[in-house]
C-alpha cells in the first residue's frame, strides 16, 4: 500500500530536552511508516532517554559519538548526511540551534548536518522566555536563509511549569511537513479549490437530507496538493475529519452554500477538483419546527440543487482554471464517466465504483478510474492518499501540457 515514508532514509537527531521522550513516538511512527531511520543523539539527549530505547524503535544501531571504536572505520559525519533523503532535528535545543547557525561542528550531529546534502528540518522545543529571547530568534532566521525547514512550536504548558511557545508539536502536523520535504514542489505557486464530503438539505430542525460521503477522498487530495507546494482551499460539507497541515478549510452544510463559495473562490484557483458528494435535489419548503410523527406528510417534493461541476465548465475557459471532476457510480461507470466528462466540460475525471467492499464512501482504500481527453487509465487499489497523488500526478501533467 502506497507510503510516502517508505524506503526514505531519515537521519532523527536528538538533543538535550525533555521532549526527547516525545520523539521516541515519532521514531516509530516513521519506522512503522517504512522509513529507514537512523538516530543521532548528543551526550545530553542520552540523559534524557537512553539510545537502547531508540535503538528498539528505529531497529537500528543509535549513534551517539563521532569517535566511537565501532566507527572508526567509518566517516559517519560525512556518509549521515550525505546519504539521508531527510534529516529531522528535534527536539532541537537553544544551544543546537546557535550551534548550528553559527556553523560550528563539535558532535556528530552538527557535523552531519553541515555535511548534509538533503532537505534538514528543525524543531525547536525549549522554554518560552529561551524561544523568545532575541538571541534565539535571530538564529532560527539564520537557519531559515541557510534553507532550513523549522517546525514551528506549539503553544501550551510546558514541563517547566510556564505557560507559553515552546513545545514540539503533535506528530500529525510533523508528519505532512516532512512528506512535504520529501515531496518534488511540482504544484508550487498554484491554487488550488478541493470540495469534499457531503452537503446535508434540511427537512427540519431535526431531520435532513445526505449521503454516505465522509470526505476522506478530498481531504487526501488537498493533504497532497498542500505537500507538493500548492496554496488549498478545501470546502467542506460536514464531517468528523481535522482540518489537514496548512490548509484553508470553509465549511458549508447546503449545496447552495457550496454554491456560493465555490463561485466566489474559482476565479482565484487555477485547478478545480470537485470531490465532494454534494446533493442534487433538496426540499422544496422546510419546516420552521420539528414535524411530528402524526403530522408528518408521507410524500416529500423536491427540487434541484444549483449544479456546481456544470456552472464551473462553463465557466472553464474564461477563467483559466483545469477542472476535475468525480463520477460515483455503482454500475457503467466508465460510459457514466464518458457522459459526464463531456456534458460537464471537464480537463479530467475520476471514476468511482462504488459497488465494492474497498472502494467508495467511507473507506480508507480507493480504486478510480481516470479518464481525460487521451482515455481511460485504471488506477491500482491504494490508499486514499495514494489515489490523491496519483490523481494530482495527471493534473500535473495536463497543466504542463495545457501551459505549452
Amino acid at each position: 500500500m502506497y507510503n510516502g515514508f517508505s524506503g526514505k532514509k531519515i537521519v532523527v537527531g536528538v538533543t538535550g530536552s525533555i521532549a526527547a521522550f516525545k520523539v521516541a513516538g515519532w521514531v516509530s511512527a516513521l519506522a512503522k511508516d517504512g522509513a529507514d531511520v537512523t538516530v543521532v543523539m548528543t551526550p545530553s539527549a542520552c540523559r534524557f532517554v537512553t539510545p537502547l530505547t531508540y535503538a528498539a524503535l528505529s531497529g537500528n544501531p543509535v549513534l551517539t559519538d563521532m569517535f566511537a571504536p565501532e566507527e572508526a572505520h567509518t566517516m559517519s559525519h560525512i556518509q549521515l548526511g550525505q546519504e539521508a533523503d531527510l534529516v529531522l532535528i528535534a527536539p532541537a535545543t537553544a544551544n543546537t540551534i546557535a550551534k548550528l547557525a553559527y556553523g560550528l561542528a563539535d558532535d556528530l550531529l552538527s557535523t552531519s548536518v553541515l555535511a548534509a546534502v538533503c532537505p534538514v528540518l528543525i524543531a525547536p522545543a525549549m522554554n518560552s522566555q529561551m524561544l523568545v529571547n532575541p538571541a534565539t530568534q535571530r538564529n532560527i532566521e539564520t537557519l531559515k536563509t541557510l534553507g532550513h525547514g523549522i517546525i514551528e512550536p506549539e503553544t501550551g504548558k510546558m514541563a517547566c511549569k510556564t505557560d507559553g511557545p515552546g513545545r514540539l508539536p503533535e506528530f500529525e502536523n510533523v508528519r505532512e511537513q516532512l512528506l512535504a520535504a520529501l515531496t518534488g514542489q511540482d504544484l508550487q505557486g498554484e491554487r488550488v479549490l478541493v470540495t469534499a464530503g457531503p452537503t446535508r438539505e434540511a427537512l427540519d430542525p431535526a431531520r435532513f437530507l445526505s449521503n454516505r460521503s465522509s470526505g476522506k477522498m478530498g481531504y487526501a487530495i488537498a493533504r497532497a496538493a498542500k505537500r507538493r507546494g500548492a496554496e488549498v482551499l478545501l470546502v467542506s460539507g460536514p464531517t468528523s475529519l481535522a482540518i489537514p497541515y496548512g490548509v484553508q478549510r470553509i465549511d458549508i452544510q447546503t449545496a447552495a452554500e457550496m454554491n456560493n463559495v465555490v463561485m466566489e473562490a474559482c476565479s482565484n484557483s487555477s485547478v478545480i477538483i470537485k470531490s465532494a458528494a454534494v446533493s442534487d435535489f433538496c426540499p422544496e419548503t422546510v419546516e420552521v419546527d420539528k414535524v411530528k410523527k402524526n403530522k408528518a406528510q408521507l410524500v416529500l417534493k423536491l427540487k434541484q440543487t444549483p449544479d456546481i461541476l456544470e456552472q464551473l465548465g462553463q465557466n472553464k475557459e474564461k477563467k483559466g482554471y483545469l477542472l476535475v471532476g468525480f463520477a460515483a457510480e455503482s454500475r457503467d461507470h466508465r460510459l457514466a464517466g464518458e457522459k459526464k466528462l463531456e456534458k460537464k466540460n471537464l480537463d479530467l475525471i475520476a471514476i468511482n465504483d462504488i459497488s465494492g467492499q474497498n472502494t467508495g464512501f467511507e473507506t480508507d482504500t480507493n480504486q478510480v478510474t481516470l479518464l481525460d481527453r487521451s482515455g481511460f487509465t485504471d488506477l491500482p487499489l491504494t490508499s486514499k492518499e495514494g489515489t490523491a497523488d496519483l490523481i494530482l500526478d495527471r493534473v500535473v501533467t495536463l497543466m504542463s501540457t495545457k501551459k505549452h
